[in-house]
């Protein structure tokens, strides 16, 4: 089974993400995305994040009706901060039988030669890079067979947007997924 690893805070999970999933599930050889959520991203502050099971159960709510998008907590029992080579080479061990491919943004591929065993990761795992404003995707041609740009819509939602927007008291119940903005309210998040 090929599967893609879609790694993050989702603090919260937002509409952008689904679409990039269901997106990729639909339109690519992957045929189940895992988001991973990370107890802690080693590129961000502790304080930066909601608890990680208030993170999970709201990616969960999210992805309730949809059947190839899985919500996951694999990292929560790995050390911290989540190193991305580590969380890879964890899930080949537990699940010999399937093909991981990392899944990651334009911004990120741009600095991914940073990232801890980077060459590792390139070596031993597909990564299918999704587009972001401003950022432009260039895959050298030594790595075309291991690393893909998705020709996938861009959706310029962030996580930080949405938090930003719900201390003002705005009203971006648009930019989740059902039922997320009503949990963020009556668990007083973000405010």
């Amino acid at each position: 089974m090929n599967i893609g690893i879609f790694s993050g805070s989702f603090n919260p999970i937002h509409i952008g993400h689904l679409i990039l999933a269901n997106y990729i599930v639909e339109f690519t050889e992957i045929e189940e995305v895992w988001f991973l959520v990370s107890p802690q991203n080693p590129l961000k502050s502790e304080n930066e994040l909601s608890d990680e099971h208030i993170r999970l159960e709201m990616t969960e709510l999210a992805l309730a009706k949809y059947t190839k998008l899985k919500a996951s907590d694999f990292e929560f029992s790995m050390p911290t901060p989540s190193y991305t080579v580590n969380t890879l080479d964890a899930l080949r061990n537990e699940y010999p039988g399937y093909n991981f491919t990392l899944i990651i943004g334009a911004d990120n591929w741009n600095v991914f030669e940073s990232w801890r065993e980077y060459d590792k990761i390139l070596e031993n795992y597909k990564i299918r890079v999704y587009p972001r404003l401003g950022h432009r995707i260039t895959i050298p041609t030594k790595l075309r067979d291991k690393v893909e740009a998705l020709d996938s819509p861009i959706i310029e939602i962030s996580s930080t947007f949405i938090r930003d927007s719900i201390a003002e008291g705005k009203d971006v119940r648009a930019f989740l997924p059902d039922d997320i903005y009503d949990y963020i309210l009556n668990k007083g998040l973000y405010k």
